[in-house]
């Protein structure tokens, strides 16, 4: 395998750059351009570095790990120099000279699973909080690279072959009755397992915005105070206002915190019947947003009475109140009140005057969003996870009823697949084309 190198580190100006070299060759390159006689593994080395013309391009710290006990699990030499694009690239390409190869994005951590010393999860952890900006998001994935998942997986898989060994035992001995103990047993392991998976999956599922931020639209008919809203909580004009109905035409989306959570917010077109055909444009979009975000925020004007178009709104949040978070927030409190709030009574609506401030709002989804923060249990943080033991559910579920039947042939191939499912989220890949395109969406360097 041929050794590879890349610069590891964020391109731009710094103190610090580090190139990273990994492979057979490593150690050799690293004398080559330190001009050292020796390096002691995991002894940082202060020297110059020269090129092939034995001119100084640095002065930096260089860094040798020996096989196996590197992230790679290769021989790996990391030189720190000064920071800045010209540094870096120059002993790159010195490196490149010397017999290594540039490496492709995600190669080290490739190479690392190879090797064994990451699984998958692990992989895609590291994948996640390179590019994750919420603290939630950090939290879940530091346990995955504790190994929390793993053990987790391993636990279902250990579960399983014992069910399968049970299984294939007997299937030499077909002409006789499974024992009813045995087969109990099964039973009670198939209904376990299932309950552990179906519980895993609803925290994936329900809990997917800790991981990939949480999405938020705010929905009501026209100049009931959307936009307000939206500016208030980027603290900047960021949506045009005025007292024209229908100012705001197209969805807008911006990114904010609330607490220690990164939010999606997204401020929809005023839902009512459009004048127009961009208008309607604006008005389909602003449901699809309602659909596709986490948590709603329907904004009424209480100093109004209620109408056809308020109406709507109503009848849009009742379809998706077991399905999303919905706030709803009665506007321009400081006004006389003339809206029927009885027709939102399922909601328990706050007032709310947004042109004055919006911490009450703020208040309200940051006590939501800390609800739900990550306990204890394990989390499923891809989709590639996710699907996956979805699969080996539908095949736990699909092998109840051949073990029902004594066919045991059935329920040992539904129990082999299940199997294959599960150890897939760690492990088990057979093909190159699928690891190439996993870790090919890593950042160069790792």
């Amino acid at each position: 395998m041929q050794t590879i190198a890349a610069i590891a580190t964020a391109h731009g100006i710094g103190s610090i750059s580090i190139v990273r070299v990994s492979g057979k060759k490593a150690y050799e390159i690293a004398l080559k351009i330190t001009q050292k006689e020796k390096l002691f593994p995991r002894y940082a080395t202060l020297s110059y570095l020269y090129d092939c013309k034995k001119d100084i391009i640095d002065e930096a710290i260089t860094i040798y790990f020996k096989s196996p006990n590197s992230f790679t699990g290769e021989d790996i030499v990391e030189f720190q120099c000064h920071g800045g694009i010209a540094v870096a690239n120059v002993i790159l390409q010195e490196v490149i000279k010397c017999g290594a190869r540039l490496a492709n994005p995600g190669e080290f951590s490739k190479r690392a699973f190879l090797n064994g010393k990451i699984d998958l999860t692990k992989a895609e952890a590291i994948s996640q909080i390179i590019e994750t900006k919420s603290q939630d998001a950090l939290k879940i994935l530091s346990k995955q690279l504790k190994g929390d998942l793993k053990e987790f997986i391993d636990r279902l898989r250990v579960e399983l072959v014992e069910i399968l060994a049970y299984a294939e035992v007997n299937i030499d001995y077909a002409e006789e009755d499974l024992p009813k103990d045995i087969e109990k047993s099964i039973k009670n392991k198939l209904d376990n397992l299932s309950s552990l998976i179906e519980k895993s999956l609803q925290i994936a599922l329900q809990k997917e915005g800790l991981i990939n931020g949480f999405s938020i639209s705010i929905v009501g008919k026209p100049n009931v105070g959307k936009s307000s809203l939206l500016n208030k909580f980027l603290n900047y004009d960021r949506a045009i206002v005025s007292d024209i109905a229908g100012t705001t035409r197209d969805t807008i989306e911006e990114e904010v915190k609330i607490g220690t959570h990164l939010i999606k917010i997204i401020d929809t077109a005023g839902v009512r019947i459009a004048k127009d055909s961009i208008e309607e444009i604006g008005v389909q979009k602003s449901i699809k947003s309602i659909e596709e975000s986490d948590i709603v925020l329907a904004v009424f004007d209480g100093s109004s009475p209620i109408d056809e178009e308020d109406m709507r709104i109503i009848e849009l949040i009742k379809k998706y109140q077991n399905e999303k978070k919905i706030f709803v927030f009665l506007n321009k409190s400081d006004l006389t009140n003339h809206f029927d709030a009885s027709k939102l009574k399922d909601f328990n609506p706050a007032k709310i005057t947004v042109k004055n401030d919006v911490n009450n709002v703020i208040n309200i989804i940051k006590d939501y969003l800390d609800s739900q923060s990550l306990d204890e249990s394990v989390m499923l943080t891809t989709t590639r996870q996710i699907e996956n033991m979805q699969k080996a559910l539908k095949s736990i579920k699909n092998a109840k009823e051949p073990l029902e039947n004594g066919e045991l042939e059935l329920f040992a191939y539904e129990i082999n697949d299940a199997i294959s499912y599960i150890s897939s989220i760690t492990f088990k890949f057979d093909r190159e084309e699928i690891l190439d395109k996993m870790f090919g969406s890593f950042c160069l360097g790792k």
